[in-house]
């Protein structure tokens, strides 16, 4: 069994900043890529950012100089650094990591998602 945690959301002011957490916790043998994906209402899930286990990460253009995604990789955790926010990137944050367990399969878990609410 397999946990994803994440922490951060809320209520910010355009042009503030706010640092998504996100905790794998369970039966892992090992992490893969890791990353973070959104969804505004009415909207699909987009990417937002990843990153692998080695560090190389990519993002996608409505954020790039905005948003910086880092990880843990000691702590199983990703971060998701959100700096200028504006409106538009109200949504749902969600993680995802690809995750080998004791089951040796590797396969893709989400975290339940938390409110990201950019307003003033």
């Amino acid at each position: 069994q397999v946990q994803l945690v994440e922490s951060g959301g809320g209520l910010v002011q355009p042009g503030g900043s706010l640092r998504l957490s996100c905790a794998a916790s369970g039966s892992i043998i090992s992490i893969n890529d890791m990353g973070w994906y959104r969804q505004a209402p009415g909207k699909q899930r987009e990417l937002v950012a990843t990153i692998t286990s080695s560090g190389r990460s990519n993002s996608a253009d409505s954020v790039k100089g905005r948003f910086t995604i880092s990880r843990d990789n000691a702590k199983n955790t990703v971060y998701l650094q959100m700096n200028s926010l504006k409106p538009e990137d109200t949504a749902v944050y969600y993680c995802n990591a690809l995750i080998s367990t004791t089951s040796r399969i590797l396969q893709p878990y989400w975290g339940q998602g938390t409110q990201v609410t950019v307003s003033s």
